[in-house]
């Protein structure tokens, strides 16, 4: 299972609206599709679960840079990983992001 709530979020360029896209990516990252009334693609599909972990992964990686894309233009993604919580039987995905346009 995958913990979209808890997504890592690494930036390697420091800027004063560092902060602003964090809190916004945050806020994408942690909603799920269709929960928010005024744009029902906000946030992050969830129909991976239950697929196996590899296909899984491809799929959530898709979904973050589509949306991050769409909604948070200043960043791009670099590359997105996954840490392993093997206590809790999570994957919780780092996305690495770079200046944007």
């Amino acid at each position: 299972m995958f913990n979209t709530s808890k997504i890592a979020i690494i930036f390697d360029h420091e800027s004063p609206e560092t902060a602003d896209i964090l809190r916004c990516l945050s806020t994408l990252y942690s909603t799920r599709e269709g929960e928010q009334p005024l744009d029902r693609d906000f946030g992050l599909k969830t129909d991976f679960l239950g697929e196996p972990i590899p296909v899984a992964q491809n799929k959530i990686t898709l979904e973050i840079v589509r949306k991050t894309a769409r909604y948070e233009p200043r960043v791009k993604v670099r590359e997105v990983t996954y840490i392993q919580d093997e206590l809790n039987g999570l994957l919780v995905p780092t996305v690495h992001l770079t200046k944007g346009e």
